[in-house]
């Protein structure tokens, strides 16, 4: 995708956003006829958003995979979307796919019949046909570099982008980390004594790799410098000083 204004959005859609989960995570909760397993580093996932498990042979999943009817729904598959930089509250988002597996190869094959997406504005059932044909954020596997580096190595940039941040919400604040990033936008978590709130900075046009995102950030803090300083972080800066 380039950077037409045509195809821009200021937010991915739950479709894109399911994907970049899944292809996120490395662990997942399966369930599966009363059976629970915690898997780690043993699923991969196809371009059709299908999930493929390598369980071992005496696995209660594949011999209830073997069992269960095909074409009902056998089994349930739960990923988390976890922040990369310490936060309060760092599951960001859960994905759940409720469907089927099939022994192919050797491994099982999950083909999801139901795709629920929760975020805390809500649950969002996603289709199933869009599901498949999504693709994950291009800056999934790079996000969880760019933002613990954002936040261990330029403390500053992310303080002057508040800069850009309603000043209310940054009232009572007492941290501002990045929380998440993707080709429409810099997410920031806005934490305060008590609560917490999420502020999105959206970018000018959508950054498909990891350049375009340095260009985009680069025109944000350049409108941030642009701004006046939030008074909320004026006043925690003096209060800090004596």
């Amino acid at each position: 995708m380039g950077d037409g204004s045509q195809s821009w959005t200021a937010a991915p859609a739950a479709a894109e956003q399911a994907r970049s989960v899944l292809a996120a995570a490395w662990s997942c909760s399966v369930t599966a006829e009363g059976t629970r397993e915690e898997l780690v580093g043993a699923h991969t996932v196809t371009e059709d958003g299908r999930v493929l498990v390598n369980v071992p042979e005496d696995s209660a999943l594949l011999a209830a995979a073997i069992c269960a009817p095909r074409g009902e729904p056998s089994a349930v598959l739960e990923f988390a979307d976890v922040a990369p930089v310490p936060l309060r509250n760092r599951i960001r988002a859960r994905l759940w796919l409720a469907g089927w597996f099939a022994v192919e190869e050797g491994q099982l094959a999950f083909r999801p019949t139901r795709v629920v997406l929760r975020q805390p504005s809500g649950a969002v059932v996603v289709d199933l046909d869009e599901f498949a044909a999504a693709v994950p954020d291009p800056l999934t596997t790079a996000e969880a570099r760019l933002l613990t580096h954002l936040a261990d190595c330029h403390a500053d940039a992310v303080e002057r982008l508040t800069r850009l941040v309603e000043h209310e919400s940054l009232h009572g604040a007492v941290r501002v980390q990045p929380l998440a990033v993707d080709r429409h936008g810099l997410t920031l978590r806005i934490e305060r004594a008590r609560g917490h709130g999420d502020v999105r900075l959206a970018f000018h046009a959508p950054a498909d790799d990891v350049a375009q995102l340095t260009e985009r950030m680069h025109v944000l803090l350049t409108q941030a410098s642009a701004a006046s300083c939030p008074r909320a972080l004026q006043r925690q800066r003096t209060d800090g000083d004596r």
